[in-house]
């Protein structure tokens, strides 16, 4: 009986950032004590070759990356964004968890995966490191189901609380993906309106005003995302798996429970089935509060098991 993968890397433990920021170290420590009794499918996380890097992003982006990777202590991209010296390894970490995790869901080796890994990637955009991100994890992982795979249908599902405008910008022009991505408006990086729809009218965002609660966000995947991705009818599910709009989390102000990430996690596994013989792939982006983040991709993760 195929198993669900857990793809990860000790390596990604290596990305250290400056005390008292919140994409820490103990997010990636937490989430493993969590799923480690757990009956999955454990596999290393490949680093990703830079011929796969350049799928999405150009040569003067991973020059940079690699110029900026200081001897010792950090080095600040931006207001937000760090990195150390064993930063860029784990970002290339995370973009190759990705991508064995779409090999393993699409030679049917796993029925569903979780990608562990840090740095996130969805803030990440063709030619900028941004929002803790270094590389755009999941839109690689879609380039490569549609261009190495010959995928003609991926469907991408964000729902960290903050918009995933480095998806939405590397996919901007990828007619071959839908993109659905609900996050809380306003709030940091400013994007994420519904009138930003790609060229294709590929990308569907859903704002989430703050203090709503997972009642409202139920509500909207019902009406604006069930039923169009059910008929656009992908042949392979990935999820932005961003956990920061738990009720505990500080830097943001939606107010879901855990057991709103269950349900969402439940439905989609159900398109999954109904849709591409259950193929999902969901990779962590954010999530905070230490506890609730471990609860969340707990019950994440048994969802994917249950389906």
């Amino acid at each position: 009986m195929k198993k669900t993968a857990l793809v990860t890397h000790e390596e990604c433990l290596q990305h250290v950032t400056p005390p008292g920021h919140p994409e820490q170290i103990a997010r990636l420590e937490y989430i493993l004590e969590a799923l480690k009794d757990i009956n999955l499918l454990r596999v290393n996380a490949p680093m990703a070759a830079d011929d796969d890097i350049l799928r999405i992003h150009p040569r003067e982006h991973i020059n940079y990356l690699q110029d900026s990777v200081p001897e010792n202590g950090f080095k600040s991209l931006d207001g937000d964004t760090h990195i150390s010296s064993g930063s860029l390894t784990a970002a290339y970490r995370a973009a190759g968890g990705v991508l064995r995790a779409v090999d393993l869901v699409l030679s049917g080796e796993a029925k569903n995966a979780f990608v562990a890994v840090r740095p996130p990637g969805h803030h990440a955009e063709t030619q900028k490191a941004m929002g803790f991100c270094l590389f755009g994890n999941i839109a690689l992982g879609v380039k490569h189901a549609l261009d190495f795979h010959g995928l003609k249908k991926v469907a991408v599902i964000d729902f960290d609380v903050h918009h995933g405008n480095g998806t939405q910008e590397i996919l901007w022009d990828e007619s071959r993906c839908l993109t659905f991505t609900s996050q809380q408006i306003p709030l940091w990086p400013g994007t994420g309106t519904e009138e930003e729809q790609g060229n294709y009218k590929n990308i569907v965002n859903i704002p989430l005003p703050p203090r709503s609660t997972g009642a409202l966000m139920r509500q909207k995947y019902e009406a604006l995302v069930f039923p169009v991705l059910q008929k656009f009818e992908p042949e392979l599910i990935l999820i932005s798996a961003g956990f920061d709009a738990h009720k505990a989390d500080p830097l943001a102000e939606l107010n879901w429970s855990t057991a709103d990430f269950s349900w969402l996690t439940e439905r989609l596994c159900k398109i999954a089935l109904e849709c591409c013989e259950g193929r999902l792939v969901s990779t962590l982006e954010g999530g905070y509060d230490l506890e609730a983040l471990a609860d969340s991709v707990k019950a994440h993760v048994m969802r994917l098991c249950e389906a």
